[in-house]
């Protein structure tokens, strides 16, 4: 009887341990997807910025063609192209600090997620847990 109970005692530990691996596989998956779908937000919102950005691009030089055609002078078509490049130079500053930004959410979120233990080894665990 007491082999039995002993290898009642071994398989209920078998048992056991395999339902933990099992149960942090299943919260990494999750964790990581969790990390997927922010990086996926974040890009889906910086896609849209920048198809917005592209539109009031072409508005620009659609308005600097509008205004040259207008122009009857050369001064005039000067000042309209001048407004139309600082705006641009205006807009360009713009771009590199969204840009920056984008880049700053998408190192906050990846930081975030190797803190709270996932590896970008690919073994769902950092060294703070092996």
């Amino acid at each position: 009887m007491a082999h039995s109970s002993t290898e009642r005692i071994g398989k209920a530990a078998a048992e056991s341990g395999m339902a933990g691996i099992m149960q942090l596989g299943k919260e990494r998956t999750e964790a990581m997807l969790a990390v997927q779908k922010q990086l996926l937000d974040g890009y889906e919102e910086a896609s849209r910025a920048w198809i917005a950005r592209v539109k009031s691009e072409v508005e620009l030089w659609s308005e600097l063609a509008a205004k040259l055609s207008a122009s009857s002078s050369i001064p005039e078509g000067m000042e309209a192209y001048r407004e139309c490049v600082s705006h641009r130079m205006q807009m360009a500053a713009e771009d590199g600090k969204r840009l920056f930004d984008e880049g700053q959410k998408i190192i906050g979120t990846l930081t975030k997620s190797f803190g709270n233990g996932l590896s970008p080894f690919g073994n769902g665990l950092s060294q703070k847990h092996k």
